[in-house]
């Protein structure tokens, strides 16, 4: 079962397959897509998973071991990136709210993600390694891009799986907070990135002409929401 709640402007898609910790199937590669589907037009996206145990285990082993042939293993690392590739293009900010391990596949899926806030108690790694494979998702060259060339082929080369305080350290994970706070911690920072300024700031981060930036603040500038912001910042210092 994957979930979608949609609440003001955030989109929450949860993958809930508890039987399985959670792992991705092929159905549940469609099920996501189906969810990413109902989740257009929201400003913020939010991937977790059910439970306090697994954020995603990785991928569904007791069925992806049915596929034996090259062109079938090609065939579901295609579906399952373009999965991947659908939460990283996404408009607005997108959040992956690790509410516990995230291994394997699992974090190909957290690293699609533009921000990570982990519960302290949560572990991630690019482990596929101990199954004498390679992260084939996206992953490789997202780590890389979050933590640099060396660090991603020592962790996915190794399959070296971190605490959730030495992946913050590493840039892994931007936040890790108290279990007992986990869930209203990632709610409120989700609900700020809903809010519309915050998906004009992606734009520019992901790489826009000085131009096109310059446009988005003006639009942001002459809109009523500014205008009633300021006036209460305004009314406030009076």
């Amino acid at each position: 079962m994957v979930g979608l709640e949609l609440d003001d402007g955030l989109a929450v898609i949860t993958i809930d397959r508890p039987h399985a910790r959670n792992a991705i199937s092929l159905s549940t590669m469609d099920r996501i897509a189906q969810a990413l589907d109902g989740a257009e037009g929201a400003r913020a996206l939010v991937i977790t998973g059910a439970g306090d145990k697994a954020f995603v285990s990785g991928g569904d082993l007791k069925e992806l071991s049915a596929i034996r042939t090259e062109a079938d293993a090609a065939a579901m690392a295609r579906k399952m990136r373009t999965v991947c590739d659908r939460i990283a293009a996404f408009p607005g900010p997108v959040l992956a709210a690790l509410n516990g391990h995230a291994l394997g596949g699992g974090a190909e899926v957290a690293v699609s993600a533009d921000i990570r806030i982990a519960a302290d108690d949560i572990r991630i790694g690019f482990n596929q390694v101990a199954l004498e494979i390679m992260p084939a998702w996206g992953g490789a060259e997202r780590l890389a891009a979050l933590v640099g060339r060396s660090q991603a082929l020592l962790l996915a080369g190794t399959g070296e799986i971190l605490d959730a305080a030495a992946a913050e350290r590493v840039g892994l994970v931007q936040r890790v907070v108290p279990r007992a706070s986990f869930s209203d911690e990632w709610r409120s920072v989700a609900r700020k990135l809903a809010n519309r300024p915050a998906g004009d700031v992606k734009r520019v981060i992901n790489g826009t002409s000085p131009e096109e930036a310059i446009a988005a603040f003006a639009r942001l500038w002459v809109a009523d929401a500014h205008w009633a912001a300021a006036d209460a910042v305004m009314n406030r210092a009076r």
